[in-house]
């Protein structure tokens, strides 16, 4: 089942669209005179996944260019998609409050109208690009709320990208000012670099599984790469894929969501 909602916001303070995917009854599972068992427990609660999208992306864009619905159905998961601009996921300086919203407002407003689960075991979060970075900060900035959390073609040195992009080594589409505010004067080692949140959650004890990949022709790879590379060096264990041949496109990332929902939810066989 796919609803897509519209709703107002108080933490955007306008009104919102968000598309979710509930899995129901589908093919081979349809009932029937002789046939009812159904493998979708709504009274316990169902996982759910919140999925990001990148830079210019928005509610509708994994619903436009992947097969997310087939995948939910075959996880017996809930996916669910919002749009946040190009904000970083952040509660932006100038702009919408948008980490609030997708830590605060939009959970309460899922696990209230649809049959999904409230527990940190059952919820996760994924993204691409700017929505990998997102789905490692709002993960490490949160661990209390999500148990497993993966990137995409991440822009996951967010100090180096805007280091870059000042410097004018890199396309620069972002207002940093807009989403970060002072920060971005200074985004190394606050509260909004990951490797610091991964430091303060490790310190804390409780800290998200990560799983981390991009293509190898990517324009983020060695990026990746040092990013790996930093994290083995920091003693974090993280599921880490190098794809060959790939580059920052949804045929790579419609493909790889498909290893990340196995990762996050295996299929019982």
């Amino acid at each position: 089942m796919l609803c897509t909602c519209h709703y107002f916001s108080l933490t955007l303070a306008h009104n919102v669209e968000i598309n979710v995917v509930v899995p129901t009854p589908e093919g081979n599972e349809q009932i029937t005179a002789s046939g009812n068992n159904l493998r979708y427990d709504y009274e316990k609660g169902l996982p759910v996944v919140y999925l990001l999208h990148g830079a210019y992306g928005d509610n509708s864009s994994w619903m436009r260019f992947s097969r997310i619905e087939r995948y939910a159905q075959d996880h017996n998961c809930i996916a669910v998609m919002a749009g946040v601009e190009n904000s970083f996921y952040q509660d932006m300086a100038h702009g919408g409050q948008y980490y609030s919203f997708m830590t605060k407002e939009l959970p309460e407003y899922i696990t209230r109208i649809f049959p999904a689960s409230k527990k940190r075991e059952d919820t996760y979060i994924a993204g691409l690009s700017m929505g990998g970075y997102g789905a490692w900060f709002l993960a490490l900035s949160r661990p209390d709320l999500y148990c497993k959390s993966a990137s995409m073609s991440g822009a996951l040195d967010i100090a180096l990208l805007h280091d870059e992009a000042e410097k004018g080594n890199i396309d620069n589409p972002f207002s940093w000012e807009d989403a970060f505010g002072e920060a971005a004067k200074n985004l190394r080692g606050s509260d909004r670099d990951l490797f610091a949140l991964i430091e303060k959650d490790k310190k804390d004890g409780l800290i998200p599984e990560l799983y981390q990949s991009c293509g190898t022709e990517d324009f983020l790879y060695v990026l990746n790469q040092n990013v790996h590379k930093r994290l083995e060096e920091m003693g974090v264990s993280t599921v880490y894929r190098e794809v060959p041949g790939h580059m920052h496109n949804w045929d790579f990332w419609d493909s790889e969501i498909k290893l990340i929902l196995d990762w996050m939810l295996p299929v019982n066989s």
